[in-house]
C-alpha cells in the first residue's frame, strides 16, 4: 500500500442517493467513485467533545468524510480528510474499508484529501473520534460499492448476483473461479450504476480478516525511509521566506511598526505591514535571513501589565468566578452540610504541547488563488479563517495537510498559514513560514492550570456524599463564537475529566468554574482529562485510606451494577491482575491505581515507583487495562496508548510553564525538559473488548496517568502531594 499527499483527481460533485450513499459525478473519467456520510457532522461532535459522551445536535453532512475510487486499471484509492499526525487513523480506516470492499489491504491506496477534494470542509482531527465515528458509515459505503460491483458483473457474467462473490479485488462465481471479472474490468464496462434498492448488508464480525488484526501502518516504510514531507520540509521553486514580528509579553498589544532598516537587510525581498491586522512581517530568500530582518523592523509596543505567575495562580479564586453546577445526584452539600468528613484542594501548572515540529506553512498567492500546505489538524478550520480575513472567495484558496509532526490540539489553528498567506500575496510568489521552537513555547497557546476543591463525607466507610468544584482557564472557548459559548454554558474542555462515574455514591455534585486568563489556552491532549482525573482519582485514594480500605476493592465498592460500571470493574481488575498488584514487590517499591473514562472509553492503570533519597520518581512499569470497543489495528490502539502515558508521565514529573514580568519563562527544552527514554518504565497494555463498536484512543490512556503515580508515591512514603508536577523538591518538601 502506499500514501500520497494529495490526490490528483478534480473536484468532485455529489449526489446523495434515496438509501443514503453518494455516487461521484465529475471524477476521473471512467471511474467509480463512493463517498462516506457520517450522519452528523464530526465537526459538531468535536465542538461538543461528545458533552462527556452525548452527541451535539447537528444536520446530515452534505460532503463526503472519506471516498473510494476504482480505475478501470483496477486500481483502489480511499481518500481520506482525517489526517496523519502519529496515531495512525489512515490505517485503520484503509483497514475498515477493504474489509467490506473485498480487497485485500495491499490492494488499497490511501490518499491525503485537501479542501478541494471533496472532504467535508469542517472536518477535524481531534477528540478521539475520528475511528468512532467513521465505522458504520464507511463500512455501509464500501459495502454499497460491493454489491453495485457484484450486480454489474452478475449482467456481464450472466450469473445470478447470488452465485456471486467478491474476493481480493474480483468478483467471481461462487461454484466456478475461473468465471470473474476484476472491478477494474466491471468500471471500464459500466457508464451508468444503478441506485441500491436495500442497504448492502454488512459482513459478521466472525467474518472479519482485516478488521481486527494488527496491520503495519501503511505509512510505515514511507517514514522510516524519510519520504513524508511535513510542514516543514515543503519546499518549491522559486520558494521565499518569511518571519513576522511577535509581542514581547503575553498582554503586549501593537503601536505601531514601519520598515525600519531591515528592508536594506541582505536578501530581503520585501517588508509587510498590515495596520488593521497588526500584522508585520519580512520576505527573504533565506529563512535566517528572514528571521534577523525581522527584528530590524521599528517596533512599538504597549507591554500591558507584566504579569507574575501568582496573579495567575490568584485567578482561580472560586469567590471570584461564575459557576455552573453541571452534575448533581441527590444532594451533597445538605449531607456534607459544611462538616466533610475529608476535604483536600489540588493544582495543575500550565503546559505547552511540546511536539517536535514548530508550526510551518507554504503559501503560493498567484491569478487570484491561494493555496497553502500546513501542518493542520484541520484544514477546513484554516480555510474558513483565510477566507474570512482575506477577504477571498472559498473558491480560490485550497488547503493541503501534509505530514504532522505531532498535534496534540496545537495544530486546530490557522496562525502559520494565515501569515504565509498574507506574505505570500504580497509577493506573488511561494512564501514559507516556520516558527522557531522560542516562537513556539512563548507563543502559541498552552494548557491551562486548574484548581481542585473536593470535600465528602463517609458513613461506614462508604462516600455518602462527594463535592467538586473545579476551576480551569479556558480550553474550547478561545475557538468558539460568542453564540456558541452561550450555548454550552461552560467550556467542556475545561472541565473534561471531572464527572464522577461512581454511581455507588448516592450524592454527587459538580461545579465548574471559568477564568479568563490573559496568557492564550486552548487544546492539550485530552483538554482537562489529566489534571481533572489527578483530582478526582487522588481523593479517591484519600477517602479509601481514610476508610481503612484497600484502595482498589474500595473503587470496585463504588461501582454499581450498570453495564458502564461493569466495564469499569473489568478494567481494574484485569490491570489489577496483570500487574500483579497485591502482591509483594521489591523493597522501596509500591502500587498506585487509578481509573477513569472518556469519549467511552474506559481505562484502569497501575504504575509501580520508587523514590530515591533525594526525592526523585522512578517509575518501573506501567500496567494499563483499556476497553474501547472494537479494536480496529490493536497494534495501533497499544501504540496510542503508549504515547499518551509517556506524554502523560512528562507532564506528572517535569512540565511547568511559568510565567514572570509578563512573559513565558521557558523559551526551549532547557528550560522545559521532556521525560527522556531512560525514564522510560516498562508499559503493558491490555486491550478488553465489550462489544463491537470502536470506541476514541488517543487521549483516553492518558487520564489516570498523573493519579497513579501520585498515589504509588502516597503507597510508599505517606506523601500526599496535591500539586503536579511531581518534582524532587516537592517530594522532600512533602
Amino acid at each position: 500500500m502506499t500514501t500520497s499527499q494529495e490526490p490528483k483527481t478534480k473536484k468532485r460533485r455529489w449526489r446523495v442517493t434515496r438509501r443514503g450513499f453518494l455516487l461521484g459525478a465529475g471524477a476521473t473519467a471512467g471511474t467509480l467513485a463512493i463517498g462516506v456520510l457520517a450522519g452528523r457532522r464530526p465537526f459538531y461532535r468535536f465542538l461538543a467533545g461528545q458533552l462527556d459522551n452525548a452527541s451535539a445536535p447537528g444536520g446530515p453532512a452534505e460532503d463526503p468524510i472519506a471516498w473510494f475510487e476504482i480505475s478501470p486499471d483496477n486500481d483502489i484509492s480511499i481518500f481520506i480528510n482525517r489526517v496523519e499526525m502519529g496515531q495512525g487513523v489512515h490505517t485503520s480506516m484503509a483497514q475498515i474499508g477493504a474489509e467490506e470492499l473485498g480487497i485485500d489491504f495491499e490492494q488499497l491506496t490511501v490518499v491525503q484529501a485537501g479542501t478541494q477534494k471533496g472532504a467535508e470542509p469542517a472536518a477535524v482531527t481531534g477528540g478521539s473520534n475520528t475511528i468512532s465515528s467513521a465505522y458504520l458509515p464507511l463500512r455501509k459505503a464500501a459495502a454499497a460499492m460491493r454489491e453495485m460491483l457484484i450486480i454489474q458483473a452478475a449482467g456481464m457474467l450472466g450469473a445470478p448476483a447470488a452465485d456471486l462473490e467478491a474476493v481480493s479485488a474480483t468478483v467471481r462465481s461462487k461454484s466456478d473461479a475461473d468465471q470473474s471479472l476484476t472491478y477494474g474490468e466491471i468500471v471500464a464496462a459500466t457508464t451508468e450504476w444503478p441506485e441500491l434498492q436495500e442497504e448492502p448488508v454488512l459482513k459478521e464480525a466472525s467474518e472479519f480478516q482485516i478488521i481486527g488484526r494488527s496491520i503495519p501502518r501503511v505509512d510505515f516504510e514511507a517514514k522510516l525511509t524519510g519520504q513524508p514531507v511535513y510542514g516543514y520540509d515543503l519546499k518549491t521553486e522559486g520558494m521565499l521566506y518569511g518571519a513576522v514580528i511577535r509581542p514581547p509579553t503575553i498582554e503586549a498589544t501593537l503601536l505601531s511598526v514601519n520598515a525600519g532598516s531591515a528592508a536594506e537587510r541582505d536578501g530581503v525581498v520585501e517588508v509587510v505591514v498590515d495596520e488593521e491586522l497588526g500584522f508585520a512581517g519580512v520576505v527573504a530568500t533565506t529563512r535566517a535571513a528572514a528571521w534577523t530582518a525581522v527584528n530590524s523592523l521599528d517596533v512599538e509596543w504597549d507591554e500591558g501589565h507584566l504579569w507574575s505567575q501568582e496573579e495567575l495562580d490568584d485567578m482561580l479564586d472560586f469567590d471570584m468566578l461564575d459557576g455552573y453546577v453541571i452534575q448533581k445526584e441527590g444532594n451533597a452539600l445538605r449531607v456534607i452540610d459544611g462538616e466533610p468528613t475529608l476535604a483536600a484542594e489540588y493544582r495543575t501548572p500550565m503546559a505547552v504541547h511540546a511536539h517536535l515540529e514548530p508550526q510551518a506553512a507554504m503559501a503560493d498567492f498567484q491569478d487570484g488563488k491561494l493555496k497553502i500546505w500546513t501542518s493542520t489538524q484541520g484544514q477546513g478550520t484554516v480555510k474558513g479563517q483565510i477566507v474570512a480575513v482575506l477577504g477571498m472567495e472559498e473558491a480560490d484558496v485550497e488547503v493541503v495537510p501534509t505530514y504532522l509532526g505531532g498535534g496534540f490540539g496545537r495544530r486546530l489553528n490557522a496562525n502559520v498559514a494565515l501569515e504565509a498567506a498574507l506574505l505570500a500575496r504580497a509577493v506573488g510568489r511561494p512564501v514559507h513560514v516556520g516558527w522557531t521552537r522560542q516562537e513556539e513555547m512563548r507563543h502559541g497557546y498552552v494548557r491551562p492550570s486548574t484548581r481542585s476543591q473536593l470535600s465528602a463525607k463517609l458513613n461506614n466507610n462508604r462516600i455518602e456524599a462527594l463535592s467538586h468544584r473545579q476551576a480551569s482557564g479556558e480550553v474550547a472557548f478561545p475557538f468558539f463564537p460568542g453564540f456558541l459559548q452561550a450555548i454550552f454554558g461552560t467550556d467542556f474542555g475545561a472541565w473534561r475529566g471531572s464527572f464522577n462515574f461512581y454511581e455507588g455514591i448516592p450524592n454527587r455534585q459538580l461545579g465548574a468554574y471559568l477564568a479568563r486568563m490573559p496568557i492564550k489556552t486552548g487544546w492539550w491532549r485530552g483538554l482537562g482529562l489529566m489534571s481533572n482525573i489527578f483530582a478526582t482519582e487522588s481523593f479517591m485514594d484519600e477517602m479509601a485510606h481514610a476508610a481503612g480500605v484497600d484502595p482498589l476493592e474500595f473503587r470496585l465498592a463504588h461501582l454499581s451494577d450498570d453495564p458502564f460500571s461493569q466495564r469499569m470493574r473489568g478494567v481494574l481488575e484485569a490491570a489489577a491482575e496483570r500487574a500483579g498488584y497485591g502482591e509483594s514487590l521489591p523493597e522501596g517499591r509500591a502500587f498506585g491505581v487509578a481509573c477513569g473514562p472518556d469519549v467511552d472509553t474506559v481505562v484502569a492503570m497501575i504504575s509501580e515507583i520508587s523514590v530515591d533519597d533525594d526525592g526523585f520518581i522512578t517509575v518501573h512499569k506501567v500496567t494499563q487495562a483499556i476497553d474501547a470497543g472494537l479494536f480496529i489495528n490493536p497494534d495501533g490502539a497499544k501504540a496510542q496508548a503508549q504515547g499518551s502515558i509517556i506524554m502523560g508521565l512528562s507532564s506528572t514529573l517535569i512540565e511547568e510553564l511559568t510565567v514572570s514580568e509578563g512573559r513565558v519563562v521557558p523559551n526551549n527544552f532547557d528550560r522545559y525538559p521532556l521525560l527522556t527514554i531512560d525514564r522510560a518504565p516498562e508499559i503493558e497494555i491490555v486491550l478488553l473488548e465489550s462489544d463491537l463498536q470502536p470506541r476514541g484512543m488517543g487521549e483516553p490512556p492518558m487520564g489516570p496517568v498523573a493519579a497513579s503515580v501520585a498515589n504509588a508515591l502516597f503507597n510508599l512514603t505517606g506523601k500526599r502531594i496535591r500539586q503536579l508536577p511531581l518534582t524532587p523538591e516537592r517530594v522532600r518538601a512533602a
